[in-house]
């Protein structure tokens, strides 16, 4: 994978965790203290940063027995996550209730939302197995990405609102599905 796929994996994993973000900015009503708003980041961070190692290596304990179809499995969890994002996106009733969203600033919900926004990074991390791509780089990435995507999406739902969480995922499930049908392409034309 190259940088730029590396890049635009982490913005895509990190749209959950930026609407998510955005939300708690909105309910924070300019008045979330820079540390409170630190520490939701770092938690989003970590979690994005830990789930694809921990998908990457149950994939690698079991690659042995999917390695003639690993491709077709990178390809579906991409397709699959991303077409999620978006039917949620288009979908769902609005999860995000900004006038009722408590800011995750308890550690029960803090860590509840960050395995929520992570859960999509545990499949990225079978795919990333899959593709033999390293993880550590990738993780890493992801993670940074995150961090400072969180703490910006906390800054802009302060001042702005919270008129862009749902066209965000659709940006970023597509991401997901773009970079699945690119593995399956470059697999077929190998």
């Amino acid at each position: 994978m190259s940088n730029a796929e590396i890049l635009l994996l982490a913005l895509a994993l990190s749209m959950d965790a930026f609407a998510v973000s955005i939300a708690c900015g909105i309910t924070a009503c300019k008045r979330l203290p820079l540390g409170n708003a630190l520490v939701v980041s770092v938690s989003f961070g970590i979690f994005q940063m830990l789930m694809p190692i921990l998908g990457y290596i149950c994939a690698r304990l079991a690659y042995e027995f999917i390695e003639a179809f690993d491709h077709w499995i990178a390809f579906a969890l991409l397709e699959f996550i991303g077409f999620n994002m978006i039917r949620e996106a288009l979908f769902a009733e609005d999860e995000r209730d900004c006038a009722n969203f408590i800011c995750p600033l308890k550690w029960g919900t803090l860590f509840a939302l960050s395995i929520a926004t992570s859960i999509d990074a545990l499949a990225a991390g079978i795919s990333l197995a899959c593709t033999a791509t390293s993880i550590l780089y990738p993780s890493i990435v992801i993670g940074l990405v995150t961090f400072a995507v969180s703490l910006s999406g906390i800054k802009f739902g302060a001042k702005i609102g919270g008129k862009f969480g749902s066209k965000v995922e659709i940006v970023g499930g597509g991401v997901l599905m773009f970079i699945g049908l690119k593995i399956i392409v470059s697999e077929l034309l190998t």
